[in-house]
């Protein structure tokens, strides 16, 4: 059994979904705006994951648990892109990314990609290994891509 519950966010969600992707990036957020137009975004579909009632002891919180993480990624028919995944810095590494990533990978695929992209920043090393994991190979590097002057790291997954 999956350790997380993952379903489609609805426009109800938006405000979830910016305090999920205020509290995963921190000074790197999207911004409240940018996070409440990827309701209306051509093609995108928006993940959020809580946890199943077992996680709730490990989490140290009630039963009915609001979201913790979120992922993005956008239908390119052939082809699909992962725009962002994230979690709150309480429910790091238990699993939550792994599963969102899944979700979006399995959702890419049963759309007709057969390959999904991204790009991360260089130094985020929790990213970079989530992605490893899951398949996902370095195909180039763009310098200077984020506002802070970091390096985006493009990757490529097979589906």
């Amino acid at each position: 059994m999956k350790r997380w519950r993952i379903w489609r966010a609805e426009p109800a969600d938006e405000d979830d979904l910016v305090r999920i992707e205020a509290a995963a990036f921190g000074e790197k957020s999207w911004g409240e705006n940018n996070v409440r137009e990827s309701f209306v975004a051509p093609r995108v579909t928006i993940l959020l994951a809580a946890p199943r009632q077992r996680m709730v002891q490990t989490l140290g919180a009630g039963s009915n648990q609001p979201p913790v993480g979120f992922a993005m990624w956008r239908d390119l028919g052939p082809e699909a892109e992962i725009l962002t995944v994230g979690v709150i810095p309480e429910a790091a590494r238990k699993g939550a990314g792994t599963e969102l990533l899944s979700a979006c990978l399995e959702g890419a695929k049963m759309r007709g990609a057969n390959k999904v992209y991204l790009e991360v920043d260089q130094g985020n090393k929790a990213a970079l290994a989530l992605y490893g994991r899951a398949g996902f190979q370095q195909i180039s590097v763009r310098r200077a891509y984020y506002r802070n002057g970091a390096d985006a790291v493009v990757m490529e997954c097979a589906l």
